[in-house]
């Protein structure tokens, strides 16, 4: 019996890689999208790797072509990058994520899984974050994302393509990027403790985020392949539900800190994850403590 394909965009990436990891592992016959050389990422060796440009339709649509999901998690998404280089980002995050629907809707695909953010919600009087509120998107790559999640509804809508967008909370967990995108305050002091360095915090410290550990980020993407009550276009966030303070992430890896001046940033992320247990039966399952204490592990940090 021939297995049913899955293609990960971004594959080599930080979140990419562990879903490539979980999907060969579940038996589906899974193909990479990337523009990374894999040669300096982590790549699962049983999964297809296809060095290509989601901005380039012709690049993509023939390896999209009888997939029965796509996951869709490439983009360039650092916030501050998207600032300073609007066009470019919006190419990737918006042009390139029309050309995965496209390619998704010619291609005979299920369903796409699109990798959203929680940045979307921009700053919201009132926690936590409800998928009902009003998207108030402060950057142009939260835009992008919004976009995409409208984009899905409406290829949903037009096209009869199963959509699914996941919001994600702060990703950490092994293999993350210290100088990537996806848990800066987690990454960064990681690194600066490696480094010998203080750990330096922004602000006074007491400012919070929801992190979410990237396993529970896969078994989020794979239950929202697989429910039969998606399929819509529908947002949905996945976050741990705790929020943290930068503060106590600085006490959980240990060491030195250093305050420096506060940032322009949401002063709180905090996730209503109950429609991910209705829709998808997700529950976060990592402990925050325990996520920090295993990454330490791998980083050789006491």
């Amino acid at each position: 019996m021939e297995k049913d394909k899955a293609i990960v965009t971004g594959g080599c990436g930080f979140i990419g890689s562990h879903l490539v990891d979980a999907l060969v592992e579940k038996g589906y016959k899974v193909e990479v999208i990337d523009s990374i050389d894999p040669k300096n990422e982590y790549i699962n060796k049983n999964a297809l790797y296809h060095k290509a440009d989601i901005t380039k339709l012709a690049e993509i649509k023939d390896i999209i072509k009888g997939a029965k999901f796509v996951f869709h998690l490439a983009a360039m998404p650092r916030v501050q990058y998207s600032i300073e280089h609007p066009r470019e980002t919006h190419d990737s995050n918006v042009n390139g994520t029309l050309n995965i629907l496209i390619s998704a809707k010619e291609g005979g695909v299920k369903r796409v899984i699109f990798s959203s953010s929680s940045s979307v919600y921009g700053n919201q009087p009132i926690l936590p974050l409800k998928e009902s509120m009003f998207s108030k998107p402060l950057s142009p790559y939260a835009l992008h994302k919004y976009i995409g999640e409208l984009y899905c509804k409406l290829w949903n809508e037009i096209f009869g393509l199963e959509t699914v967008c996941l919001r994600y909370f702060n990703v950490y967990g092994p293999r993350l990027n210290p100088d990537g995108a996806y848990a800066l305050v987690i990454g960064k002091f990681l690194k600066q403790r490696q480094e010998g360095k203080n750990m330096t915090i922004t602000g006074d410290g007491n400012q919070t985020r929801d992190f979410t550990n990237v396993k529970d980020v896969v078994r989020a993407n794979i239950l929202a392949a697989e429910s039969n009550k998606v399929g819509k276009g529908e947002a949905i966030n996945i976050g741990a539900g705790n929020n943290t303070s930068v503060n106590k992430i600085a006490e959980l890896i240990g060491g030195s800190k250093e305050y420096i001046p506060p940032r322009l940033e949401p002063r709180d992320t905090l996730a209503d994850n109950s429609l991910a247990f209705e829709l998808l039966g997700w529950r976060p399952e990592v402990p925050l403590e325990k996520g920090i204490s295993d990454i330490k592990k791998i980083w050789n940090i006491q």
